[in-house]
Parts: structure tokens; C-alpha cells; sequence
């Protein structure tokens, strides 16, 4: 395996770095910039620090973007695919490294890391195909010797502001889309992981360059809230792309909402597994695992809440008590772990609060929670993954705590367990557990989940990019990556074309003089 030092080298960083690029060109000065200094949660070593945008950095990355968007919107959307094709290239030739960058800088495993690289690549395949197939329709005209015809074109910029749980894909997801659409794009990735941004530029300003790329198409900003800010409130931004909490997206939106800007939302999740009588408990209990401690439970599509039926309750959740004292925890570049830490110590403490309140609320430890220390554990966040038996009626049940703690309820009958499955703000995943498929196509209809992924025998975590990915409720309604979520970063244009020699009008109506 790499080394760290290896890795930051190959992806070109450095101990401070530039954190404000229109392309290829990153700009500033880091002697006198604010700088964001990156921590591993692994170890709690300084891995790099990045100078956050200032202001006027700022305002020349949107007016090179500006002046890329006329440019680049011309060029075929194949073309624009090739581009696209070529960054995917150059991902797999990297693929290694910034896996390995992305574990060590956010935690998630090196597996796990290598795993959301191939999602970039996997979305750049999708992008370069739905370069040759951005259709419109044609409609028929009550007017003879008329067509009629939708097409789609470019919005301009769009601003990305992604969290540091999937701090390359979800970037990735959005700007491949929209660049083949013929978008610019600006990407403000999270403070927590200010490297793994830098490194995803690294390697496409290359790309960008060897390509006569205009300057401007894929530009980076770092910062703090306060950057995110610019970005909402900035009219020459027809779209406004973020990933975070629900009280983060409510503030966006209505920001840009209240300029008539576009808004594509990804936010909270308080995903639940339905078991049924008829559920193969073998999958159920691997499904739920991974989904509750996958990443340290810090998924949006993580498994937060576990509804059994009362009939096998009690073999389900032994089963779960028994599995849970089996999972390693420890140093995420050890593919032997299983579960790695926590973002930082606020995770941590929020964690912790969490637990307090299932305590305080009339809950039970099944598997008991709790901070680890001592050697490898050096860094403060890693904790263990526990299991608290609850009922649906506790407050901390509809609430997203982004940590590895799954809730556990019995229910009796399936109307009863789809009730509890949508009695929360959230709506992102869900997934029900069950051989009937009755109760598989009731859980898929309109009577059943209430949001915007539902599976079958599968658990709620690991979404396929070939789908459109978002939620419904306090998770914002939007859709990224497969489908025709691409019609997000695009605008609607109806065309009518008169080939008669006169002009008849719309539902018949007379207009003479």
C-alpha cells in the first residue's frame, strides 16, 4: 500500500495549498491568506492546510466562469463528453491514491474510499453516453403546416457546496452532469475536507489543459459557511446544488428561492429497514449492519431505524447482538477494520448526546455506545457502533444523528410498520425485508414508503449511479447522478415553427385588419 507522504505527493499537495482555482490556474497568495488546516480523524495528524477565497478571489472565479460559459456552451455536447471521458481516464489512473486520500482525510474506510473514486468514474461513463442522448420531444400542433419541439439548453454556472461524508463523488455526480449539459461549474467542497477537493482539481486541471479547455468550466473555492453564502445569494448562479443537513438546505433554499434561483437539495436522512415474518434473516442482518455502521454511520442513506416484526423480533435482534461485538474497529487503511472513526470531536459529542437522550427518553442499550482509547485510538473519534431498543414514539427516533446508532421497534401489522417507515421529517431511503410479494409491491406503492428510494431485500445504503438519487420532505426533492436527473442543470425551451405560407393562430382565432 501507499504511504501518506507518497499519496499527498502523486495528487500534487502540499503542506499549505492554494485553495481557489478557475481551472487550471490556481490563484492567491498563501502568505497572507486564512488558512483551513485538515486534521485526519484517523490519527489526528496535520495532513495539509489550504487557504481559504477571498472575496475578490471569488468574484474572478465567477467572471472567468461567466466568460467560459459562452464558450463552452457552444461546443457539441460530445465533445464536451470527451472531456469528461478523458477525467474519467485519469481517475483510474488515480484511483488508489485518492481512495486512500479520501479514507485517511474523512475516515470511511480505504475500501470504502477506493469505492466512492469509482463512483466518479462510474459517472463519468454515464455523463459521456447522456452526452449524445440530451432529447427533447416533438409535439403535433393544431396549426397545419406547423411543428412543435422541446429542447433543452444550458443554464450558465452552477454553484456545488458538498459535505464531507462523500467529500469526491457527490461533486462528481453533479459537475460531470452538468459540464456535459454544458454547464460551468464552481464547487465549494466542505471545510473538513479542503484536500480531497484540491486533489480531485489536481488531476482535472490537467485534463482541463491538455484539452483547450476554456478557463473557467470547473473552478474551485474554499471556505466556510460564509463562502456558501456568496454563492446563494449571487444572481449570476442560476443554480445552487447542496448536500448537507436539513437546517443547512432550508437556509439555502430560501436564500435562492428568494432571488427565483434554482435549487437541487440532497439532504437528511433517517432511513429504516422494514423486517417482515417472511424475511430471509441471514441478508436482514448484513444489510442492517452495514447500513448502521458503514462509514461510521455518517451516510445520509445510512440505517437509522430498524422496524421488526413482533414475531421474529426477538431472533432478529439477538442476531444483531451477537454480530455487533464482531466488528473491528480501528484504523480505516487496514481493510480488517470493519468501521473507522467520526468526522471530528462535535461528531463525537453529538454522538454522545445521543445516547444520553435514548437513556433519558425511556430507551435501552442493546449494545452498549462509548468513546474508545488507548493505542491506535489516539485521534478522540472513534467510538462504538450500538443498538438501542426503542418505541416509535420517542423524540430522538425523528431525529438524524449522524453517527452508528441504530434504533431498534417491534410493530405488528405491515400498515403499522409503513406508518413508523414515514413518521419522520426525513425521506431519503428505505428498504423493507421480506420473500412476500405482497408485501414487496405494498411497500413500493403509493400506500407505502413515502421517500425517493425504496428497496427490496436490500438495505438502504449504496445507491447505484445509473438511478436519480434524493429524497422527499426535509430532504429537499432533489436528484442527482442517473435517469433524467440531468434535466436539472438544464432549462426547457418550447419551439414552434411556421413552415405555411400564412400564419393561422392558436384555437382557431380570427385576427384581421
Amino acid at each position: 500500500m501507499h504511504t501518506i507522504e507518497n499519496v499527498l505527493q502523486t495528487l500534487g499537495l502540499k503542506a499549505i495549498n492554494k485553495g481557489t482555482c478557475t481551472g487550471s490556474d490556481w490563484i492567491g497568495d498563501t502568505g497572507s491568506a486564512q488558512l483551513i488546516s485538515s486534521y485526519s480523524p484517523v490519527d489526528g495528524k496535520l495532513i495539509g492546510k489550504v487557504a481559504a477565497t477571498t472575496n475578490v478571489e471569488y468574484e474572478q472565479v465567477i467572471t472567468t466562469a461567466q466568460k467560459a460559459f459562452k464558450e463552452w456552451r457552444t461546443i457539441p455536447a460530445p465533445k464536451r463528453g470527451e472531456v469528461v471521458r478523458l477525467y474519467g481516464n485519469a481517475l483510474r489512473k488515480y484511483k488508489d491514491e485518492l481512495g486512500m486520500l479520501v479514507s485517511y482525510e474523512m475516515g470511511k474506510s480505504y475500501q470504502e474510499g477506493k469505492g466512492e473514486v469509482q463512483e466518479m468514474i462510474d459517472i463519468c461513463d454515464f455523463a459521456v453516453g447522456l452526452s449524445r442522448q440530451l432529447y427533447g420531444l416533438t409535439m403535433h400542433s393544431e396549426r397545419p403546416s406547423h411543428r412543435m419541439y422541446e429542447q433543452w439548453h444550458p443554464l450558465g454556472i452552477v454553484s456545488i457546496i458538498s459535505a464531507f461524508n462523500f467529500p469526491v463523488a457527490v461533486w462528481a455526480w453533479n459537475s460531470m452532469i452538468a459540464m456535459v449539459c454544458g454547464d460551468v461549474c464552481v464547487w465549494k467542497g466542505s471545510e473538513k475536507t479542503p484536500l480531497c477537493s484540491v486533489a480531485c482539481q489536481n488531476i482535472l486541471a490537467d485534463v482541463l489543459k491538455e484539452n483547450g479547455v476554456p478557463e473557467g468550466v470547473s473552478c474551485v473555492v474554499t471556505g466556510d459557511y460564509k463562502v456558501g453564502e456568496w454563492m446563494t445569494k449571487d444572481k449570476r448562479i442560476p443554480l445552487v446544488s447542496a448536500t448537507g443537513s436539513s437546517r443547512m438546505g432550508k437556509i439555502v433554499g430560501a436564500e435562492v428561492a428568494g432571488r427565483l434561483g434554482r435549487t437541487l437539495l440532497e439532504l437528511g436522512g433517517n432511513n429504516a429497514i422494514i423486517v417482515t415474518p417472511n424475511a430471509d434473516l441471514e441478508i436482514t442482518t448484513i444489510g442492517t449492519i452495514f447500513g448502521a455502521v458503514g462509514t461510521c454511520g455518517q451516510r445520509c442513506t445510512s440505517t437509522r431505524r430498524l422496524i421488526v416484526h413482533e414475531s421474529v423480533y426477538d431472533k432478529v435482534k439477538e442476531n444483531l447482538v451477537n454480530a455487533y461485538p464482531q466488528l473491528t474497529i480501528g484504523d480505516p487503511l487496514d481493510e480488517s477494520n470493519h468501521v473507522g472513526p467520526l468526522i471530528d470531536k462535535d461528531a463525537v459529542a453529538n454522538y454522545l448526546h445521543s445516547i444520553e437522550q435514548v437513556k433519558a427518553q425511556g430507551g435501552s442499550l442493546l449494545v452498549d455506545g462509548g468513546v474508545l482509547e488507548g493505542p491506535g485510538y489516539e485521534s478522540g473519534c472513534y467510538v462504538k457502533p450500538c443498538i438501542a431498543e426503542v418505541t416509535n414514539d420517542l423524540a430522538i427516533v425523528q431525529h438524524e444523528t449522524f453517527a452508528p446508532i441504530l434504533y431498534i421497534m417491534k410493530y405488528s401489522t405491515i400498515d403499522e410498520a409503513v406508518a413508523y417507515q414515514n413518521d419522520v421529517p426525513q425521506g431519503l431511503s428505505s428498504a423493507i425485508m421480506t420473500d412476500s410479494i405482497r408485501e414487496a409491491e405494498l411497500f413500493l406503492s403509493s400506500a407505502g414508503s413515502d421517500c425517493g428510494i425504496a428497496n427490496v431485500n436490500i438495505g438502504t445504503s449504496g445507491a447505484e449511479i445509473g438511478g436519480a438519487f434524493g429524497g422527499e420532505k426535509e430532504t429537499g426533492g432533489g436528484r442527482e447522478s442517473g435517469s433524467d436527473a440531468w434535466k436539472a442543470y438544464m432549462r426547457r425551451q418550447t419551439n414552434t415553427i411556421n413552415y405555411s405560407k400564412g400564419i393561422p393562430l392558436a384555437q382557431g382565432i380570427k385576427f384581421e385588419f
